[in-house]
């Protein structure tokens, strides 16, 4: 048994049935205790259509629900009752160890920012998530919290993926590469340029290095750092060509007898391979560096990807990321000089 985590439970395109569905299956399959947000009566309704019995789920009411469409720090202001609101506050006030929401991700970001806070030291979060490689799974940050970052705002990316990797990926002294048109050190836009040394003279940090796009899916290094415009692309590019992949195997063991015979045999590998390009086997992406456990899950998430989310959001939890990232920036003299006056800085 682990601490609850609170759902967001109307957020993401297929609705509280989904969402539902999804915390009922974290509960059973991970012993994870659920707490649910949103309208009670529709959620309790949604429960009863689901086989809950000996589950530890809990309903907490919400009144107001942020729309995918709306300005995320507009809504986070308009709406202090929302569903992503009530289940951040649920891990504020320590009812829960964490919340997932697949709902709007900026205003996901705009409502932790403005109830939880950031971490000392840290002057910008960023979303990071694993993607699935060849050896196995590489953590990439940030892809879409901070789109025009200053060169110290990855380097506190680079530290705060690497607490990641050590604690929740298991990986002692990870390696983290800089995303880049190029493996050389001069290669890359003015941004990477800057970076680059930053990074190369960080003491405890094993840096590797420019890594180019195709070293993500082949797993050279345990993290990639970029911008997030450039992470969120290169995510989306990442989702369709395991879209593609798994359509065009399909496509072609369906086009003759003798092949669909064939796919009879092979279909326990087509379906491995399936499962390790799916997104939502990995759970949901988290946003680093705000002080305490927000997981954001795909807007698309079936009911396995929920689970897995919350999933996601246990494990970091356990691991008290949010004093290691403060303690590791403390130590490496990473944060900023308005960080260390305690002065926040301007937008």
């Amino acid at each position: 048994m682990t601490g609850r985590v609170a759902v967001d439970a109307v957020g993401g395109d297929h609705g509280l049935s989904v969402v539902v569905a999804g915390a009922v299956q974290a509960a059973r399959r991970f012993g994870i205790p659920v707490t649910l947000v949103g309208p009670e009566t529709d959620v309790r309704a949604e429960l009863r259509r689901n086989e809950t019995s000996g589950l530890d789920i809990a309903v907490v009411h919400a009144a107001d629900a942020i729309g995918m469409d709306e300005h995320p720090a507009q809504a986070a202001r308009r709406k202090p009752n929302s569903s992503i609101a009530i289940a951040i506050q649920e891990a504020k006030a320590g009812r829960a160890i964490g919340m997932v929401s697949a709902g709007n991700s900026g205003a996901v970001m705009a409502v932790a920012l403005m109830h939880l806070g950031r971490i000392t030291g840290v002057e910008r979060p960023a979303i990071a998530s694993t993607l699935p490689t060849l050896k196995s799974a590489t953590l990439v940050l940030d892809l879409g919290a901070v789109t025009d970052p200053r060169p110290q705002h990855l380097v506190q990316f680079a530290w705060m993926g690497h607490v990641y990797a050590e604690r929740v990926l298991k990986r002692p002294s990870p390696s983290i590469g800089l995303l880049s048109n190029g493996e050389e050190a001069g290669k890359g836009n003015q941004l990477v340029q800057e970076v680059f040394p930053l990074l190369a003279a960080a003491t405890g940090l094993r840096f590797h290095g420019n890594v180019e796009g195709k070293d993500v899916p082949l797993g050279t290094v345990d993290v990639v750092v970029t911008d997030g415009f450039t992470g969120n692309v290169a995510l989306k590019v990442a989702e369709g060509i395991a879209s593609l992949t798994t359509q065009l195997i399909r496509d072609e063991l369906t086009k003759t007898w003798p092949r669909k015979l064939a796919a009879l045999t092979l279909r326990p590998a087509f379906r491995a391979v399936r499962n390790r390009l799916d997104s939502g086997e990995y759970g949901g992406a988290q946003l680093l560096g705000v002080d305490g456990t927000v997981i954001i899950a795909h807007g698309g998430s079936n009911e396995t990807a929920i689970a897995n989310a919350i999933r996601v959001a246990a494990a970091a939890a356990s691991q008290d990321l949010s004093a290691a990232i403060a303690d590791t920036l403390h130590r490496a003299g990473a944060t900023t000089r308005a960080d260390r006056t305690g002065v926040t800085p301007a937008s």
